[in-house]
């Protein structure tokens, strides 16, 4: 290489070997000559129009992203799902060019930004000595200068083509999220308000499934439960809940019942008559964000949920007494029916489990 050629990086503002050697030894680095070679310029560093020749291809592939991008929409509304999906060479034709499309466009993108960055960005060689992991003021002041300058380097302010070109590819990626939004399904309604308990439903051990009566339960015991209905059958001796329903409704309408002595218990004034001598049932939701509660407290009569560590007074309307909930637990009221069994009398009065947005 001649002295032309090493002295080239200088003028094109690119330091010399001799220059980033000559700094490094003024700042008082361990090593003086880290051995980093001379700066070779590139193709487009050179040539007007290889520069030119490496715009048009990086906005080339932005250009392509942007079709990929369109042709997902067009596939999700052309090819069939479903019960008659459209199959092409064995395969669900919607599946393979969904995934194709979408990922042929991030791709693209990725592409054209790398190529940006190896022709058209600043090509220098550099050595960062070791330094403590804490930066003085100094190296701050000098990182935030090194970010503008590589904005400014980037030359994104006078390269219109490949500016607009990214713009548009990330323009039209958004387009594939909002269509995919659709098979999120319809916004749930008050579904999330309501459990299956209804007036009348027995409270039963949700192991057996059996209804429980109030003498079989102990001051200081917890029970499991859940509603009678999970066990139901119709005239045809088939369940009246099953499958994906009965999960749904298993995960809302699960309860803990518990039995303390009377005179702990201080319930609100709307909530007086809500007991059966000393028996309550609440949600086995927690109001943080939804896990199961069952970790009881005799004594205390505190109910501790195991995930973040939530505590709820029962005796004392469910009140959130420790822990990052922020509502009380919901209280199903109870009551006994003419056969001497535990009954709901309604379905809880306030959404169990987290806070969701339509919640009120």
């Amino acid at each position: 290489m001649s002295d032309d050629d090493q002295n080239f990086p200088a003028a094109m503002g690119h330091p010399t070997v001799h220059e980033v050697e000559v700094a490094k030894a003024e700042e008082g680095d361990p090593v003086a000559d880290p051995g980093l070679a001379a700066h070779e310029p590139r193709p487009t560093d050179v040539d007007p129009h290889a520069e030119k020749r490496a715009e048009r291809q990086i906005a080339t592939l932005f250009g392509l992203s942007s079709v990929c991008a369109i042709l997902f929409v067009v596939s999700y509304f052309v090819f069939k799902v479903g019960a008659n999906p459209t199959i092409i060479a064995g395969l669900g034709a919607s599946n393979v060019a969904l995934g194709l499309t979408l990922g042929f466009a991030l791709l693209l993108i990725g592409m054209g930004a790398i190529q940006w960055a190896r022709k058209l960005m600043s090509d220098v060689e550099m050595v960062e000595m070791r330094h403590p992991a804490a930066s003085s003021a100094e190296d701050r002041e000098t990182a935030v200068t090194a970010y503008q300058a590589g904005v400014k380097d980037s030359g994104i302010g006078r390269r219109p083509l490949i500016r607009n070109s990214l713009l548009g590819a990330l323009a039209t990626l958004g387009l594939p999220l909002i269509v995919v939004l659709r098979d999120l399904g319809p916004l749930p309604g008050d579904k999330l308000a309501h459990t299956v308990w209804r007036k009348g439903m027995r409270l039963t051990n949700d192991i057996a499934g059996t209804p429980i009566k109030p003498e079989e339960v102990e001051i200081g015991q917890l029970i499991n439960g859940e509603p009678a209905i999970f066990y139901a059958k119709d005239a045809q001796g088939n369940p009246v809940i099953e499958g994906t329903e009965l999960l749904q409704a298993k995960a809302k309408a699960a309860i803990i019942i518990v039995r303390m002595k009377p005179s702990d218990i201080t319930p609100l004034p709307s909530r007086k008559n809500w007991g059966v001598n000393g028996i309550l049932c609440y949600s086995k939701i927690c109001t943080h964000v939804g896990c199961p509660i069952s970790l009881w407290e005799q004594q205390t009569h505190h109910l501790l949920c195991p995930c973040h560590q939530s505590t709820f007074d029962l005796a004392n309307n469910g009140k959130v007494i420790f822990g990052p909930a922020g509502r009380s637990l919901p209280q199903l009221p109870i009551t006994v029916d003419s056969e001497g069994y535990l009954v709901a009398q309604s379905d809880f009065h306030e959404p169990v489990g987290p806070s969701y947005w339509e919640r009120g």
